[in-house]
């Protein structure tokens, strides 16, 4: 059976990115100028309100528009040349806040560390250590199953381990409670079929493709927090822009 073009397409929130980002490179959106409100962009784009907001946010993130609240988005006034946030998955999962993002926490709280997980975070098998798991939906699919680990004195006094969306995203709540700055991250990517939990929060079948994503994120050269991403293949492909 051949598959169609149509089910390889990116997420539907980076389609939106994509069509406003070059909608601006053309000059249909000049420097200064108001986007259409996040009512307009629904209706051109056929989308629920979250995937219009998580578009805008990519756009935000990446500096491509301003944000004022209750006004609008504006194009600012020199958009940079750079890549599309979703082609680094876990930095978009540090930079979303949950809460705007269709997010549902599966889980939160301290558990025993798994052996792949201890090993990475150098403590022994079976260390307390915060686990946190998230789905996201697009609006209309679960695009997203992302599971954070944290060991337990980083995440003590933060909202890692609470059964509720973020409202903010990982990288600013660890930097406004902890004052720690996340500085970089190692991320490795891998095609496989999905565990017996993801197909049943994603609802895929087993013979499913997905795009596993593990990530090191560091503070100051030290390993702070592992994170697990896993992404139905029928819904999403990565793109990178970058000089030569």
């Amino acid at each position: 059976m051949s598959l169609s073009g149509e089910e390889y397409a990116p997420p539907k929130y980076a389609q939106i990115v994509t069509a406003i980002r070059n909608k601006i490179a053309d000059g249909t959106y000049p420097p200064g100028s108001q986007l259409p409100s996040e009512t307009q962009l629904i209706r051109e784009f056929a989308v629920s309100r979250p995937t219009v907001v998580r578009a805008l946010q990519v756009l935000q993130l990446r500096g491509f528009i301003d944000r004022e609240h209750g006004k609008g988005s504006y194009v600012k006034a020199a958009p940079p040349v750079a890549e599309d946030d979703f082609s680094r998955p876990a930095r978009a999962v540090l930079d979303r806040a949950e809460a705007v993002q269709g997010g549902s926490v599966v889980e939160a709280g301290a558990c025993p560390a798994p052996a792949g997980v201890a090993a990475a975070l150098a403590l022994p098998e079976g260390t307390p250590v915060v686990m946190r798991r998230v789905l996201l939906s697009d609006g209309t699919e679960l695009c997203e199953l992302i599971t954070f680990w944290c060991p337990i004195e980083l995440a003590e006094g933060t909202d890692l381990g609470k059964a509720v969306p973020l409202s903010a995203g990982i990288r600013q709540h660890m930097q406004a409670v902890k004052g720690l700055r996340l500085d970089h991250v190692t991320e490795r990517l891998a095609a496989r079929h999905p565990s017996r939990e993801e197909r049943e929060l994603l609802g895929l079948e087993a013979t499913a493709a997905v795009l596993g994503v593990v990530a090191r994120v560091f503070a100051a050269n030290r390993l702070v927090m592992l994170i697990e991403v896993a992404l139905p293949g029928v819904l999403h492909e990565l793109e990178d822009t970058y000089a030569l």
